[in-house]
This record gives C-alpha cells, sequence and structure tokens, in this order.
C-alpha cells in the first residue's frame, strides 16, 4: 500500500519540524519545501514561495495528498515589513494557486494563520472564532489577507485555515520571548531585559499543535477556520515566577522601553471548543511542563 504524502512548507522551522516528525510517526511519507539547501535529504526541495514557476514544478513533483502550509514570517517584531506581506501573502497565492493546478488535487490544504488577527478585542471572555477581527500590527494584517485570500480558492481546495495561538518548546529561536528568557535561566544569568510583563496570553506546547495539525489533515472540515490553543491564559510575570521555580534561580528583570510595543495585545484567549468538536480529546501539556522540557533541554 503506498502511503499518504505530506507536503510541508518552511518544514525547517521551528513548528515545521515537529509536525514532519509528528506525521511521520504516524505513517505520512513527509515532503518538504524550504529556502534553506540540504542536498542530504532526498524529499526536501529548496524553492521560494515567490518564485512561482519554480513552485509549480515542485508540486507537480511531489502531488501531495495533504499540504500543511507553515512557511511565514512570524516574528512581530520582524523589521522589514515589506516581507510579512511578500511571504505571508503572495507566498501563500503562489502555493494555493500551483495546488489548484495539479491534476490529483490533494485532499486537505492546512494554512496555518494567527490567533493574532484578534488584535487587542472587545469580545468579553475567551475568543471563538467568529469573535470581531482586529489586526494590531502588520504580522496581524499580512495573515488576514492571507486568509481572506483563501478564500477565492476553497471552490476548488479542501482548504482549513487554524488560528493558533501562542505556542512554544525546545528549538524556538530566542527572538521569542519564552524561548529568551528560558536560555537566561539555563546559563544561569544576573540579569535580563524584558519589555511588559503584565501581558496575557494562552501558550500551548509545540507537540500538542503538532498533533492537532495532524488530526486536522485527518478529519479535513473544508473551509472551516479554528483556533489551536488551550483555553488557559498566564502573565509572562507568572511565567517568569514558574521559570524561577523549576531552575531555583532569581533573575534581576530590567525593564527596557525599547522593548514595549504601543500596539501591544494586552490578552489573548481562545476558545478550543470548536476544535475539540472535531478532532476530539486533546491534551496540551501544562504550561510548567512545557517550560521544565525547554529548562532542561541541551
Amino acid at each position: 500500500m503506498t502511503q499518504s504524502k505530506a507536503l510541508i512548507t518552511g518544514i525547517k522551522g521551528f513548528t515545521g519540524r515537529y509536525v514532519a516528525a509528528e506525521l511521520q510517526a504516524h505513517g505520512w511519507e513527509v515532503w518538504g519545501l524550504g529556502t534553506q539547501p540540504d542536498m542530504a535529504e532526498p524529499r526536501y526541495r529548496c524553492v521560494d514561495l515567490l518564485d512561482a514557476s519554480a513552485l509549480r514544478i515542485v508540486v507537480q513533483e511531489v502531488q501531495p495528498d495533504v499540504v500543511v502550509h507553515l512557511a511565514a514570517i512570524a516574528f512581530v517584531g520582524h523589521g522589514d515589513v515589506d516581507a510579512f506581506y511578500r511571504v505571508n501573502l503572495l507566498g501563500a497565492r503562489n502555493l494555493l494557486s500551483a495546488l489548484a493546478d495539479v491534476q490529483r488535487k490533494p485532499q486537505c490544504v492546512l494554512l496555518a494563520s494567527s490567533a493574532n488577527v484578534y488584535g487587542n478585542n472587545s469580545a468579553e471572555g475567551v475568543l471563538t472564532e467568529a469573535a470581531p477581527l482586529n489586526p494590531a500590527n502588520d504580522y496581524a494584517v499580512s495573515k488576514l489577507a492571507m486568509e481572506f485570500m483563501a478564500r477565492l480558492w476553497m471552490d476548488q481546495l479542501p482548504i482549513v485555515i487554524a488560528r493558533p495561538f501562542n505556542y512554544t518548546g525546545v528549538g524556538q529561536s530566542e527572538d521569542f520571548l519564552l524561548p529568551k528568557m528560558a536560555a537566561h535561566f539555563r546559563r544561569r544569568a544576573d540579569t535580563i531585559q524584558l519589555g511588559n510583563l503584565d501581558v496575557w496570553r494562552d501558550f500551548s506546547d509545540v507537540r500538542a499543535v503538532a498533533q492537532a495539525y495532524r488530526r486536522l489533515l485527518q478529519v479535513c472540515p473544508a473551509g472551516t477556520t479554528v483556533n489551536v490553543c488551550s483555553g488557559r491564559t498566564h502573565s509572562l510575570r507568572e511565567v517568569l515566577h514558574m521559570m524561577e521555580r523549576i531552575s531555583s534561580h532569581r533573575l534581576d528583570v530590567k525593564v527596557n522601553p525599547a522593548f514595549v510595543r504601543g500596539n501591544e495585545v494586552r490578552s489573548l484567549r481562545g476558545c478550543a471548543d470548536k476544535l475539540l468538536d472535531l478532532i476530539g480529546d486533546w491534551d496540551v501539556p501544562q504550561l510548567e511542563d512545557t517550560l521544565r522540557w525547554m529548562l532542561e533541554a541541551e
């Protein structure tokens, strides 16, 4: 019996490595796209999503059964604003166009958007997928633009849009706050410079997110937008205290005004009811367990 083929864009990124491992562990033949050359991996293709013709050639070659589109500029503080739109919007459009033109259409295409599309939201309590959309930065606007663009292809492709809330784990870049904090604790630094500690986030574990993506591919609720979140929030101040308990080390925190963004989203907490209705029970580790994994990593 032939293995089902999965194509992951951004496979060498933080999330891509975990999604690849999750799919391989469940019997998928995993192919990947990225911008870093790798001659040693026969199922990896180095291609820029903005190179539409090269992308079409690769899609025709692989003819994937499912696609997970992760390739994106994901760091909100990224200096090149135009890159958000080139990669996150036009790159996704080129991918969908290539997939729509292949003779054997994929059975599911999962697009990773972001809970940042909700922004500073006036909705009471947790954010469902029906909450008002109020993106507060170029990253969030580019992701929302991708969602709207994807609607143009939904009559041709079985598209699922995932809106992951914050997630973390071993291997995430120190450009992101929790890995930066964990690195300071691991090397037992004396001080750390941070921004606003009183922002609240819904944190998940990257391994749980990879599992959710795999299960969404299997059920493929085409045309659906779904939150991927734990439904629990913690402030960055709480995260700091958790790391202190786990490591038995204290840091002197200095607030750097340069790290306090004027367009900071104060609180993001998601409702996972729709996700659980689609995939069933889903085990998201407690944040303290994820932090312990990060702090104890070599």
